[in-house]
């Protein structure tokens, strides 16, 4: 019975390290640059985000998390942020909204 088991741990080992790697996102070439906000800007509750995307093999367009919190229907201005610190991430996307490797961020301060 503890070789089963054995096997078992070390399978399940090998499947959960292969699903790591699926997880990972694509490198596809793109790359992303956000012009603006600044990084360390002090800015309000609603901020425009500016960014450049030069588009690789799979990018078609891009995706905004704050704070690691996906922003649905974002379309240029993050709106409604607390006062404080806050992480904002532009990531590239392909056609099927998948992320791909191309990130950019910054960090802001809204007063």
């Amino acid at each position: 019975m503890r070789r089963v088991g054995a096997v078992l741990a070390v399978v399940g080992l090998l499947t959960f390290g292969g699903g790591v790697n699926g997880w990972a996102a694509i490198d596809d070439g793109s790359k992303i640059t956000i012009k603006s906000p600044a990084e360390g800007a002090k800015v309000g509750s609603d901020v425009e985000v500016v960014y450049e995307l030069t588009r690789g093999d799979k990018a078609t367009h891009a995706h905004c998390f704050v704070d690691g919190e996906y922003q649905k229907g974002w379309k240029g201005t993050v709106k409604g942020m607390a006062s404080g610190t806050h992480e904002i991430k532009v990531v590239a996307a392909d056609k099927d909204h998948e992320t791909l490797a191309a990130e950019a961020s910054v960090t802001v301060e809204v007063q």
